[in-house]
C-alpha cells in the first residue's frame, strides 16, 4: 500500500495500544542558599547605568557558589541560553564573567556558575545588555558577576551531595557534584564533575473514548519509571584577569542517558480481552567540548579570538510491545552524529571619539549524519520494516556572520546604542530528500536607556531570526504518543521584529519592582502543516503576533515587622495569535505559550535556620497539529517548601519537599480524520499523571 496509507494505519495502531507518558507538573525553582547569619543586608548601589550589589548583600544567604547569589539578585530572572542553537552568538545567556562572556557553550550557564566558589565574588552588577557585547544587545538586563582576581590563594571549592526519597515504591536517589579551584601564579584551574541523577515514578490511568464524547473504548493503568543520567567531567584554565589580556581553555564530556524503564500499562478494553503492554525507552546523547579564548590589547580596545569545536552522538531506541493474547508492537532505533565547528574574531573598545564600539566575525560548519529505522513487531516476534519519508539523511550548513554596535551616552541619564548583523548561510540536504538554498538576513537593533534617581526604564527593538533544528527536517515515529512526525527539508528560519519596554524601581531600600512589555511580529512562523507525504511535520505559517506584560516584586519585609522575610512574586499575560492553516481560524501559537502564570516564593532568614516555600500555576497551553489538538495544564498550583540548617559557616544542610500539594498534571487529546479541516473529532484521549510528593536531603560544603 501507498506510504502514507501504511503509516496512518500503523498511527492509529499504535494510538489505541501504545503506552505512553504525559507532561509533568513544572518542577519548582530549586531553594535558594540560605544565611549564615541574620545579617542586615547592604543596599544596592547605583554606578553609571548598573546597579550593584556588594557580596555582603548575599551574606544572609550563606551561599555556597556563584549560581546562589545569581539566584538571589533583586529583580533578576537567570536566563541559561541554549547550547542547542547552532553558531556562539545565539546561545548566548545573561550572566557574563568579569564583563566576558564564558568561552564554553555545551556548558550551561548553572553548570558554569555552580563551580565557581562563592568566595570568589567581590560583587554583582545588573545592566543593560550593550554593556557587555554585540551578543547581549537585545537583552534587557545582564548579570556581572565580578570574580576576585587574588592570585596563590591555594585551593577552593564546594561539594554538594543529595538523596531523594520519591512515595512511589519507595524509591531513593543519591546525586553528588564537586568543583575545585587552584591557584597557581597568574593562573586558575578550575576542575568539576558530577553524577546528575534523577529518577522519578509517575503513575495514571487513562481513558480512550471512541467517538470523542462517546463512552470509554478503553482504559489503560500505567506506571512510569523515568531515569535520567548525566555524568559529566570539566576542567577550565585561566591565565590573567585583565579584560584585554586574558586565555581561556577548557575542554568538557558528558553522558546523557534517559529514557523509560519499561513502562508497564494494563490495558481494560470495553470489548475484548484484558491484557498487559510495556514500552521500554533507551536514549542516550553522549558528547564533548574542546575550546577557548584569548584576549589582548589592540587599537586602544582589545581583540578577541574564540575557538569551539562539539561534537554530538544520538543513539535512541523504542520498543512497544503487547503482550498476550494481543501480540506485536513496534521498534525504532535512531543513530546520529552531530558536529560543529567554530571560529570567532571580535574588537571592542569602550571610547572611540565618545562612543562604544564592538565588532566582529563569526564563522561555523555544522553537520548531522542521521540513520532511523522502523520497524512493526509480528505476532511471531519477526520484525517488517517500515520507510518514513526522510529518515535517513545528512544535514550540512557553512554559516557567517559579522556584526557592529556602537552606544554613547546622550545626557548624564540617556544613552543610545544601536548595531546590526548580517547573516548568510547555505544549506544542503542528502540522502531520502534534496534541498539546497542560500538564506541571508540583516538583523538591526536599537535601544534607548534612562537612569535617574533610581528609576531605570529601557525601550529596545531588534529583528530576530531563529535558528533550524536539523532534526525537524528529518521524520521519526513518536511510538510513547502512537503517532509519526513528518520531516519537512523546506523549512526556512522565522523571522521577529521585537519591541521591548522595560521600567523598574528600588522597593523598601534592597527589593525591586519591575515592568516588561513586549510585541512580537512573526514572518514564517514556525508551526505544524501537512506535508506532502500526508503527515503533520514542521512547516512556516504566515504572520504571528505575541503580546505580553510581565511583573516582578522583590520585597523584603523587616520594615514591616518581619525580619529576615522576603518576598518574591512575578506574574505575566500574553497573547499569541496566528492563521490555522486546517481550519483558517486564528488561534494561539503551538507549544508552551500559556496566557497567563504566576510565581509566588516567600523566604525567612533566622540565625542558623532559613525555611521557605513556592507556589505556582499557569494556564494550560496546547500543541496543535494537523490531526490533532494536544492540550497540557495542572490540576492546581504546584508547591515546595525546605528547611536549612548551618550548623557553620561552610555547611548547609537542607530539607525539601517538592510537590507538596500532591498536584496532577493533566493532558487532554483530541483526534480528527483524516485532519482538522473535518471539525467533527473521531475520538479523544485523556491522560492524567502524578509523580506525589517527594522529599531531598541536601548537603552543601564550602572548603
Amino acid at each position: 500500500m501507498p506510504n502514507a496509507v501504511l503509516l496512518a494505519t500503523v498511527a492509529t495502531a499504535a494510538l489505541i495500544t501504545a503506552t505512553s507518558a504525559t507532561a509533568q507538573a513544572p518542577s519548582p525553582s530549586a531553594p535558594a542558599p540560605s544565611p549564615t547569619m541574620a545579617a542586615q543586608a547592604a543596599p544596592a548601589s547605583q554606578s553609571g547605568r548598573t546597579t550593584n550589589y556588594d557580596a555582603a548583600f548575599f551574606a544572609q544567604y550563606a551561599p555556597r557558589t556563584a549560581l546562589d547569589i545569581a539566584q538571589r539578585v533583586p529583580g533578576f530572572a537567570l536566563d541559561l541560553g541554549d547550547s542547542n542553537v547552532r553558531g556562539f552568538a545565539g546561545a548566548a545567556g545573561n550572566v557574563v564573567l568579569n564583563g566576558s562572556r564564558p568561552s564554553s557553550k555545551s556548558e550551561s550557564l548553572q553548570q558554569t556558575l555552580s563551580r565557581i566558589p562563592a568566595q570568589q565574588v567581590v560583587r554583582v552588577e545588573v545592566g543593560p545588555g550593550d554593556l557587555y557585547g554585540a551578543d547581549y544587545a537585545g537583552k534587557t538586563q545582564v548579570l556581572n558577576i565580578i570574580l576576585s582576581a587574588a592570585p596563590g590563594r591555594g585551593i577552593e571549592g564546594n561539594f554538594t551531595g543529595s538523596l531523594r526519597r520519591y512515595s512511589n515504591e519507595h524509591l531513593l536517589v543519591p546525586d553528588a557534584t564537586a568543583s575545585v579551584v587552584l591557584h597557581r601564579g597568574p593562573s586558575e584551574f578550575n576542575l568539576s564533575a558530577g553524577l546528575n541523577r534523577t529518577d522519578y515514578i509517575e503513575n495514571g490511568i487513562d481513558d480512550f473514548r471512541v467517538p470523542a464524547q462517546g463512552p470509554t473504548a478503553e482504559r489503560r493503568i500505567k506506571v512510569n519509571h523515568y531515569y535520567i543520567r548525566q555524568p559529566f567531567a570539566a576542567i577550565n584554565w585561566t591565565l590573567g584577569s585583565a579584560a584585554d589580556h586574558t586565555i581561556h581553555l577548557n575542554a568538557r564530556i558528558q553522558e546523557d542517558k534517559n529514557g523509560v524503564r519499561p513502562q508497564t500499562n494494563h490495558v481494560i478494553p470495553a470489548n475484548g480481552p484484558e491484557h498487559d503492554d510495556e514500552l521500554f525507552q533507551r536514549y542516550n546523547q553522549p558528547g564533548f567540548e574542546v575550546g577557548g579564548d584569548i584576549s589582548r590589547p589592540l587599537g586602544g580596545g582589545a581583540i578577541k579570538l574564540v575557538g569551539l569545536a562539539t561534537r554530538k552522538r544520538r543513539d535512541y531506541e523504542d520498543i512497544y510491545t503487547g503482550g498476550p493474547p494481543v501480540l506485536g508492537g513496534f521498534r525504532q532505533v535512531q543513530k546520529a552524529r552531530q558536529a560543529e565547528t567554530i571560529g570567532r574574531l571580535s574588537w571592542t573598545r569602550s571610547n572611540l571619539a565618545g562612543f562604544s564600539v564592538d565588532a566582529g566575525v563569526e564563522a561555523a560548519y555544522n553537520n548531522l549524519d542521521n540513520h532511523l529505522t522502523f520497524s512493526i513487531i509480528n505476532a511471531d516476534g519477526s520484525e517488517k520494516p517500515v520507510d518514513l519519508p526522510i529518515d535517513n539523511a545528512t544535514v550540512s550548513e557553512k554559516r557567517a556572520e559579522g556584526y557592529l554596535t556602537v552606544g554613547r551616552s546622550l545626557t548624564s541619564t540617556l544613552h543610545l546604542d544601536g548595531g546590526v548583523r548580517f547573516e548568510t548561510s547555505k544549506l544542503k540536504v542528502r540522502g531520502d530528500a534534496e534541498a539546497d538554498r542560500s538564506l541571508s538576513f540583516f538583523k538591526p537593533n536599537l535601544a534607548l536607556d534612562w537612569n535617574d534617581n533610581g528609576w531605570h526604564a529601557r525601550a529596545a527593538v531588534q529583528r530576530v531570526v531563529a535558528q533550524l533544528n536539523f532534526y525537524d527536517f528529518i521524520s521519526a515515529a513518536d511510538i510513547s504518543a502512537g503517532r509519526v512526525n513528518g520531516g519537512n527539508a523546506n523549512l526556512v528560519p522565522q523571522q521577529t521584529w521585537q519591541y521591548r519596554f522595560t521600567v523598574e524601581h528600588p522597593l523598601l531600600k534592597t527589593g525591586l519592582v519591575k515592568l516588561d512589555l513586549g510585541y512580537d511580529k512573526v514572518n514564517q512562523l514556525q508551526d505544524r502543516i501537512l506535508n506532502d507525504d500526508g503527515l503533520d511535520a514542521p512547516g512556516n505559517l504566515g504572520t504571528g503576533t505575541r503580546r505580553f506584560a510581565s511583573i516582578n516584586v522583590n520585597a523584603p519585609l523587616d520594615r514591616l515587622g518581619i525580619k529576615g522575610g522576603r518576598l518574591t512574586a512575578t506574574g505575566t499575560l500574553q497573547k499569541t495569535r496566528v492563521e490555522d492553516p486546517s481550519t483558517h481560524e486564528m488561534r494561539h501559537w503551538t507549544d508552551f505559550w500559556p496566557a497567563w502564570q504566576w510565581q509566588v516564593d516567600y523566604r525567612q532568614d533566622l540565625g542558623q535556620w532559613s525555611y521557605g516555600a513556592s507556589l505556582q500555576d499557569r494556564a494550560h497551553y496546547t500543541l496543535f497539529r494537523t490531526d490533532e489538538i494536544d492540550d497540557f495544564k495542572n490540576a492546581g498550583a504546584y508547591g515546595s517548601a525546605f528547611i536549612e540548617f548551618r550548623p557553620n559557616s561552610k555547611t548547609t544542610v537542607t530539607l525539601d519537599v517538592d510537590n507538596m500539594l500532591n498536584t496532577k498534571a493533566l493532558r487532554h487529546r483530541t483526534f480528527f480524520r483524516p485532519n482538522r479541516t473535518n471539525p467533527v473529532p473521531w475520538a479523544s484521549e485523556f491522560r492524567p499523571r502524578n509523580k506525589h510528593v517527594d522529599f531531598g536531603l541536601t548537603l552543601k560544603r564550602t572548603f
